[in-house]
């Protein structure tokens, strides 16, 4: 019984059962009436909480007629008309609570996953510390079936993680030495070590959760509308009630009317759809930081994307690897290539080891002799031959000359945004490796998509003109601005505003942040993006998956759309009930009925936003 009482959810449904069950026995006549109970159990805290409000705040709000009502129907004996309004107002804010909390349960859930204790090795030896003692730097060795405490890169090992929770992927990703593990996620096969790299408050999980605590549906515009509304609908109760006990001379109209002039389904109407929709996001990996994001995107008429790292990964990969002599094949080009990179620390070189890798399934050979040149790229000797790996000026920096050939194909992969590294063997130009930032697999798709929806879309980036225009191409974007520095992209923002098209910025990197802030609603990328960014924006996408993007934009239609009809579903419904009150066909309990039948049905019309989705096929055919 003591544990019952701890629990807060089975306290107030064991005190809705005994009121239930006490305003059903309202209606036999008994020596005494049991829905004191249901009065005494649901009625007081309404009474209180309207007092202290307007006591301390001066917040004229529904409780206060709420308690007015109820007072008024204890004065000239209605008890059992006391009794289910009390009732049905505490099973009304238990029905709000339960959407609000199913709302959240999808993020919420991120607070209960973060480890407790992690294995570390210190010392040659392993020994198992609490999850707040890791420090960067640290060596953490992560068995089968246990969850990653921080952030960090594989050093040892292989596995698969299964990455759900902070992604959405439903199956598990492999991973090996050298990738990338995130907090939160779990280790699915084998054992391997870490090394630390983002801890306490600065790993992915602890970051998210913090995301999760700003979001606030109370924030939105339009529920302080409502607000407002509702001290108004207050003060014209009041008038409209003491209006008609003056021209019936009847106290039961009056009462009726204070009953049915509760604007609980007005007050109740945005913030349960609000928070629906946060919910419905959170299932499909976005997180929505402010509760006005929704009801801000709903107006956005224009989508603007950066290019790296949004639409594109953001990392260079090996997009050809060219010989241009005829006793080099491509392959042996990219051995020797690999072997001449493996020491180098530039992403370009670790970008030709990485494909290697993948290509060959095993690691390059090691050089003989290496040297970082700085700016121009690596020098190594590979099986007794010297190697020059690096742009342009480092080959004729050697003296080493390249054929037309070869110039001729390395320009027409800068055409296509790629970047060229010359290869030089014994003094002699041998062929090219172009690498390129890949664009993301359903970038097209979703810019197709988000088309379908009516909007615009524009590229704001800060890349030379000929890569922002071969990647704006492929991925459907007509209108482009490139070579745009973070100002630059400010005022392009505010120009498109200017011109009645308000903007949803999305970003991912430092640059991005202004651009994220000016903007009608900002969108980072949450997974590469940095910190500021996310800080600067309204909405994250968790898993940088950006073919959510147009069911965000479809939810905040819906959302908007489900409050237009709450409200407008409220005020119809109050206004007939108050001209069947003063009318005098209404008695307050059955006024009680239909004015609470208002607010559980705009709950639960709420509710149904949580697992919305429109269809795929509509979509792709509206395409």
């Amino acid at each position: 019984m003591t544990a019952l009482f701890k629990n807060e959810e089975k306290r107030t449904l064991l005190l809705l059962g005994i009121s239930f069950i006490a305003v059903l026995g309202g209606l036999f006549h008994l020596p005494f009436n049991p829905a004191w109970i249901a009065i005494v159990l649901c009625g007081i805290p309404i009474v209180k909480g309207a007092i202290v409000g307007l006591v301390t705040e001066f917040d004229i709000k529904a409780d206060v007629l709420v308690a007015i009502a109820l007072i008024a129907s204890i004065v000239i004996g209605e008890i059992f008309a006391a009794g289910e309004v009390a009732f049905i107002m505490a099973l009304g804010a238990y029905l709000e609570e339960r959407t609000v909390a199913k709302a959240r349960a999808g993020i919420g859930k991120l607070v209960s996953l973060t480890p407790t204790t992690a294995r570390v090795i210190r010392n040659d030896g392993e020994s198992i510390i609490s999850a707040d003692q890791i420090r960067r730097g640290d060596t953490l060795r992560v068995l089968a079936g246990e969850t990653i405490a921080v952030d960090g890169v594989i050093t040892k090992g292989q596995t698969s993680v299964d990455q759900s929770v902070m992604t959405g992927e439903s199956l598990p990703v492999d991973k090996g030495e050298g990738d990338e593990v995130f907090s939160g996620t779990v280790n699915q096969f084998g054992t391997f070590e870490m090394m630390a790299q983002k801890v306490g408050e600065d790993s992915s999980l602890q970051r998210m959760i913090r995301l999760v605590e700003s979001a606030d549906a109370g924030k939105a515009k339009i529920v302080r509308t409502a607000d407002r509304w509702a001290t108004w609908i207050v003060v014209v109760a009041l008038l409209a009630a003491v209006g008609t006990w003056f021209i019936t001379g009847e106290i039961i109209r009056s009462v009726t009317v204070l009953v049915v002039f509760c604007p609980c389904a007005l007050v109740l109407a945005t913030p349960t759809a609000i928070m629906a929709g946060i919910g419905n996001a959170t299932r499909f990996g976005i997180l929505i930081r402010a509760g006005d994001a929704l009801e801000r995107l709903a107006q956005v008429k224009r989508i603007a994307f950066d290019k790296t790292g949004t639409l594109t990964y953001g990392r260079p990969a090996v997009s050809k690897v060219g010989s241009c002599v005829s006793d080099l094949n491509d392959q042996e080009l990219l051995d020797i290539a690999a072997a001449a990179e493996t020491h180098s620390e530039h992403p370009l070189g670790k970008a030709v080891v990485g494909f290697y890798r993948q290509e060959r399934g095993k690691s390059p050979d090691n050089p003989d002799a290496f040297q970082m040149l700085a700016g121009r790229g690596v020098y190594a000797e590979v099986k007794g031959r010297q190697v020059y790996a690096g742009n342009e000026a480092l080959l004729w920096e050697q003296g080493i000359e390249m054929p037309e050939r070869l110039l001729q194909a390395a320009n027409s992969e800068k055409a296509g945004g790629a970047t060229v590294i010359y290869i030089g063997v014994d003094q002699k130009a041998v062929g090219l490796i172009a690498l390129s930032d890949r664009l993301r697999p359903d970038a097209a798709d979703t810019v197709n998509a988000i088309h379908a929806t009516g909007m615009k879309t524009v590229l704001l980036t800060g890349d030379a003109p000929q890569a922002a225009q071969h990647m704006a191409k492929i991925a459907g974007i007509a209108d482009l601005h490139s070579s745009l520095r973070p100002e630059d992209k400010m005022r392009a923002i505010r120009a498109f505003a200017d011109q009645d098209e308000p903007v949803c910025m999305v970003g991912d990197g430092i640059n991005d942040a202004p651009a994220l802030k000016a903007a009608r609603v900002g969108i980072a990328m949450g997974g590469i993006g940095s910190d500021i960014a996310i800080d600067a924006a309204d909405i994250v996408l968790v898993g940088d998956d950006i073919k959510e993007i147009p069911h965000l934009i479809q939810l905040a239609q819906k959302t908007m759309k489900t409050i237009n009809i709450n409200l407008t579903a409220s005020m119809v419904l109050n206004f007939v009930a108050i001209t069947l009150a003063i009318m005098g066909i209404l008695n307050p309990v059955w006024g009680a009925l239909v004015h609470n039948a208002g607010s559980v049905a705009v709950i639960i019309n709420s509710s149904l936003l949580l697992n919305w989705r429109k269809s795929r096929e509509v979509a792709a055919a509206s395409i």
